[in-house]
């Protein structure tokens, strides 16, 4: 006999992640790739903090809310946005039927959004989003900006974890060295990619480390194939710092130029202090 939940879950599908509620009842038990996201989180879990109190979190395209139901158990008060109407529907029925409605804040929102929010979190949660942007490269220089303990990263790659060594300044008739294997690159995805429009870029391994060291993020470890924990990197002025700030406040919708005179104000107060 079919339960009113589980009636529930079915008009509220098809769901992508397979989801253990409280009274034992999974929303896609017979997902494809398995318990899916849940052999991800066994791989990442013993990386995040047990206790998460006092914790503020970023869960970007939280699908159906499995991270972000994890994260909450231990504490966290979490804002899990995605662009998706109907995953935020199924994570905000999950979060009731878990009873964190009041840890849990869902937001219909892109991640380039964030860059407005008047906020900064401990804990960014950025996993399955970077392959499907048109503009990944700014979502990360964003992050780096809202950062403010630890961020877990995950995306689509290219197969192979060479990693060439890369000069500090290539000369303009040195490109034939792009082609070796390891050096960092992103393939472009034209049209379609498992059938899905929205899959845009496939990173290699170098590409990837490359990346995150450019927008300012320290890689600490790796748990998992595709799966990097990352901290920002005090010691590392990136671009966005110690020149490009004008063009990420333009692609951000900000006014750059109100921006340095602001800094320019600041560093003359901190002078005369």
């Amino acid at each position: 006999m079919t339960t009113s939940i589980q009636q529930e879950i079915e008009n509220l599908g098809p769901w992508f992640h397979n989801i253990h509620l409280p009274d034992g009842t999974q929303t896609a038990p017979k997902h494809a790739f398995g318990d899916f996201p849940a052999f991800k989180w066994r791989e990442i879990e013993p990386n995040i903090p047990a206790d998460l109190n006092g914790w503020n979190v970023l869960d970007i395209g939280c699908n159906a809310g499995f991270y972000t139901i994890e994260l909450a158990k231990r504490g966290a008060q979490v804002l899990a946005i995605d662009v998706d109407p109907h995953y935020l529907k199924q994570a905000a029925w999950v979060a009731d039927q878990f009873g964190f409605t009041d840890q849990i804040e869902f937001r219909h929102m892109q991640v380039y959004d964030v860059a407005r929010l008047d906020q900064n979190f401990d804990l960014i949660w950025y996993m399955g989003v970077l392959y499907h942007l048109r503009y990944p490269l700014l979502s990360l220089d964003i992050l780096s900006q809202k950062l403010k303990r630890m961020m877990i990263f995950q995306t689509l790659t290219l197969p192979g974890e060479a990693v060439a060594e890369v000069p500090e300044d290539l000369p303009i008739n040195g490109r034939e060295k792009m082609q070796q294997d390891g050096w960092p690159k992103m393939a472009f995805i034209e049209h379609r990619l498992a059938g899905d429009i929205t899959n845009w870029w496939a990173p290699n391994h170098a590409g990837i480390e490359a990346m995150l060291r450019s927008c300012g993020f320290k890689i600490k470890s790796r748990p998992g194939h595709e799966i990097y924990i990352c901290e920002p990197d005090a010691e590392n002025p990136t671009q966005l710092h110690s020149w490009n700030s004008s063009e990420y406040l333009s692609a951000t919708g900000q006014n750059w130029e109100e921006a340095v005179k602001a800094k320019v104000a600041d560093k003359n107060r901190t002078l005369t202090s």
